[in-house]
């Protein structure tokens, strides 16, 4: 069972949103999205996902990281950063029934060549047996000076924050649910009916060109949105940014669109 933090509004009001995580983070991370979402009168709910925060020793692969997020929250729109992007598109598939809408910041949908995923399970193995051998916090500083977070001031990247899982259970996420092991679902998104809002930073190039396939690839209803001037974390560079593209998103009637749309050049300042 997934232990999941109530961050923001009364429980049971319309419009709930879900928001998950990346790697080594945990429901902490999403405080300053949800302080500045607090206004608005939403249930805002986060989930320490499989391996992280107090859900450390839960061990399962994405398919079963989507059953748990679906049995421990129901239904909402889901906000997904990176590695919890990878777990709602697997929810989106699997359990359509509880997502609303999804928002997928910084996310791929996996990984299609055979020997590039081959070469990242090894990696994401190796990377596990490093968090093992150092434990977390040598671990998680380290992991925050690749060049992924090169944008994130050290304010936003909130370290301590990180720290309250454990090695073990970092490791069990990196080898049951890593990008190496994750199965290319961009084949099954033309079944997702959901309204999708993807998010990614224009500094991120990478992801920035995953976000503009995942558009393509979405069905129904797919909005893009590039936010200017930050990276792979662009919902902690620029969070003030990326709740206005939220909130817009939010209030949008999604039933005008029925087919998904790229708009590949939109910002917001």
């Amino acid at each position: 069972m997934l232990h999941v933090e109530r961050l923001a509004g009364p429980p049971g009001r319309p419009g709930r949103l879900a928001l998950l995580h990346g790697f080594t983070q945990s429901a902490a991370a999403w405080a300053p999205v949800a302080a500045r979402l607090a206004a608005d009168g939403r249930e805002v709910v986060a989930p320490d996902l499989p391996g992280h925060g107090r859900s450390a020793l839960v061990e399962t692969d994405l398919w079963g990281a989507a059953d748990a997020v679906a049995d421990a929250v129901g239904p909402a729109t889901y906000v997904g950063y990176s590695m919890g992007g990878r777990v709602l598109l697997h929810l989106a598939v699997a359990r359509p029934e509880v997502v609303q809408g999804l928002v997928l910041v910084s996310t791929s949908a996996g990984i299609d060549d055979h020997a590039e995923r081959a070469a990242r399970r090894t990696a994401d193995d190796a990377l596990a047996g490093r968090v093992e051998r150092e434990g977390v916090e040598a671990f998680v500083r380290w992991w925050l000076t690749l060049p992924l977070f090169a944008t994130l001031h050290a304010d936003a990247a909130a370290v301590d924050a990180r720290l309250g899982g454990s090695a073990a259970g970092l490791a069990s996420s990196l080898r049951l649910a890593g990008a190496g092991t994750q199965e290319p679902l961009w084949h099954r998104l033309a079944e997702v009916r959901a309204p999708a809002l993807v998010v990614a930073g224009a500094l991120d190039a990478v992801y920035a060109g995953r976000a503009a396939r995942l558009v393509a690839s979405l069905g129904g209803a797919a909005q893009l949105v590039v936010l200017d001037g930050c990276g792979h974390a662009c919902h902690l560079e620029r969070p003030d940014a990326f709740v206005a593209a939220l909130r817009g998103w939010l209030a949008a009637d999604h039933t005008a669109t029925p087919t998904a749309r790229s708009t590949p050049n939109a910002s917001t300042s």
